[in-house]
């Protein structure tokens, strides 16, 4: 889950099928010339297919057969201003807001012209017929029916700093900063925007570490949900061997990728997993040279490499140690009606990999294009069929990864209509997307916004795992992966802290109910800043937070929110009396 900035035609449909308009489409001139559908699958694929695409809702409505169903005029009138549809008391905005909760930015920046190219398109694209295999069964309409529970537990933050606006300019997000993490010998903090660079915090303050438009000539910052700067990760002897990793996405066929589509189909983009030799880890900004480990095709603009890193309390010696992690999301291939690109051993796309850098270490083979090395503890590193540098599958946007102290390896799965998930994930488990999602049945080739109880004859079911914890789409959208607390404050010791996205609530679950084969419950909890309760959401004025966590080598928590690009952290905790 990760998704509104590009929302293009936020308010286009809802069960477009069945609102179908009396008066002719035709209202308008629809272009039926080459060019202009060329010109407007172009410009669809720029800004809108990160939150849409043809045959399943997703962040956005379906707009597979929009324009046999809705006049051009509306179409028109909804892009330039979409919430002036909504404040007009249009029934069909009206009613997808009250569905998704969020509103696009207009979007007149566009013009008339790009506009028509794109309905153009759009007209080329018609309603598929969806599956009904599960029909004889009834949906879960509230997978989880209880609410979650408002804890006692206060959080005092500090706003630690404002972040250059990247964007543009008075528009959400105004700085996409998603990750802080840090240099493991020294412990300096970093921040990342994936608009391209790369912070140092000096004195609470960011400083331009590394900028990555200076040194990818090819680098897709748009349209930004998924593509850009996406994340790094220093290797636990950075202070010796400069070694420091970044994820960056380019244009289709920038180059062959290492994981190709099949040729039945068209890449959107491409993610590239590079290694940098930094000249002197010492120095106060970046330089150093850069080598390609692998690059992978995405068939949409949505669900990318998400998150890259070490496992930050594996030891020297131990198997784990200076081996990088690498979170895949399934690139849209769910809701675009491709899963054979998914769910399997020999597919890439919506897994978890685990690959050592150096392709020389005898405990790793070479991998098929040399640049790094396949360990041979993967749980596929063995199997001829299988990509050997798989470590998990069956993730539909494996956001974030992190460890408990205990060494579990927890990832925050943002999931499609209902469930949010935290899994405990190990080695060589199938974790069952796109045939499930979280402990429910769903069908790829149906409505994915419905699940489905497993029942006994169901076959993959009972080898997924439920996850450690969840939330439904009642509570909130998105999951946004955190931390368990390893800092000074008391009351959040033996607390793992997370939240969501786009709505900015916050949660945890008490690590000690982390346990195999149970749910945790989740509890909310609340914030202060200057000694007066507040909502993320209240705060910036916005309605997508964009909420991101992050930790510090001291174990303290901070909190991102993208759409005023601000860096909090909690600096105490206490118990307030209900």
């Amino acid at each position: 889950m990760n998704k509104i900035r590009l929302w293009i035609f936020a308010v286009a449909l809802l069960n477009l099928i069945a609102c179908k308009q009396t008066d002719s489409h035709l209202d308008g001139v629809i272009m039926e010339d080459k060019h202009s559908i060329a010109t407007g699958k172009l410009l669809f694929n720029q800004y809108c297919s990160t939150c849409h695409n043809f045959n399943f809702d997703g962040i956005g409505p379906r707009l597979g057969g929009i324009t046999d169903t809705m006049t051009v005029t509306w179409i028109k009138d909804f892009i330039h201003n979409p919430q002036g549809s909504i404040d007009s008391g249009d029934a069909r905005a009206t009613r997808l807001f009250a569905r998704y909760k969020l509103v696009m930015p207009p979007f007149v920046g566009l013009g008339d012209s790009s506009i028509n190219q794109i309905i153009a398109y759009l007209h080329t694209r018609k309603a598929l017929l969806l599956s009904s295999r599960y029909s004889d069964r009834a949906e879960v309409t509230n997978p989880i029916p209880d609410t979650i529970e408002m804890s006692d537990l206060v959080c005092d933050l500090k706003l630690i700093a404002q972040f250059p606006t990247t964007g543009k300019e008075g528009v959400a997000p105004l700085a996409r900063i998603t990750k802080l993490d840090y240099e493991p010998h020294s412990g300096q903090t970093y921040v990342l925007d994936m608009n391209g660079k790369l912070y140092k915090l000096i004195n609470d303050q960011p400083v331009v570490y590394m900028d990555l438009t200076k040194l990818i000539p090819n680098l897709l910052l748009q349209p930004g949900l998924s593509s850009g700067y996406n994340n790094f990760a220093f290797h636990p002897e950075f202070y010796k061997n400069g070694l420091l990793y970044t994820a960056h996405s380019e244009p289709a066929a920038t180059k062959k990728a290492d994981f190709a589509v099949d040729d039945t189909l068209e890449a959107a983009m491409q993610f590239v997993i590079t290694e940098w030799k930094v000249s002197n880890p010492m120095q106060s900004s970046f330089e150093g040279q850069g080598r390609e480990l692998f690059r992978i095709d995405m068939v949409s603009k949505a669900h990318g490499v998400q998150e890259i890193a070490f496992n930050p309390i594996a030891k020297p010696g131990t198997e784990d140690y200076g081996l990088l992690y690498i979170s895949i999301g399934d690139a849209g291939a769910g809701e675009n009606r491709y899963p054979f690109l998914l769910h399997s051993t020999r597919r890439a796309w919506g897994s978890l990999f685990r690959i050592d850098p150096n392709s020389q270490n005898q405990t790793a083979r070479p991998s098929k294009n040399g640049h790094y090395g396949i360990p041979l503890s993967n749980p596929f590193a063995s199997d001829p069929g299988a990509i050997g540098e798989l470590y998990a599958y069956g993730f539909r946007n494996p956001h974030r990864i992190t460890w408990t102290q205990k060494g579990q390896l927890l990832l925050s799965n943002i999931g499609h209509g209902d469930i949010e998930a935290l899994d405990w994930v190990r080695p060589g488990q199938d974790y069952g997307w796109p045939y499930m999602e979280g402990e429910f049945v769903i069908d790829p080739f149906g409505d994915l916004t419905k699940v489905y109880a497993p029942i006994a004859t169901d076959t993959l079911a009972p080898h997924i795992p439920a996850p450690i914890a969840q939330f439904d789409h009642d509570e909130a959208k998105a999951i946004a992966g955190g931390y368990e607390y390893k800092g000074s404050i008391s009351a959040l010791k033996g607390k793992f802290l997370f939240g969501d996205i786009p709505v900015g609530n916050l949660y945890f679950i008490n690590t000690s109910d982390i346990k195999e084969g149970a749910t945790a419950r989740v509890y909310e909890y609340t914030v202060t800043l200057n000694g007066e309760p507040f909502r993320f959401k209240e705060l910036n004025k916005k309605d997508r937070v964009e909420l991101h966590f992050g930790q510090d080598a001291q174990g303290e928590i901070y909190m991102m929110t993208k759409a005023d690009g601000k860096l909090y952290k909690i600096v105490k905790a206490t118990r307030r009396v209900i």
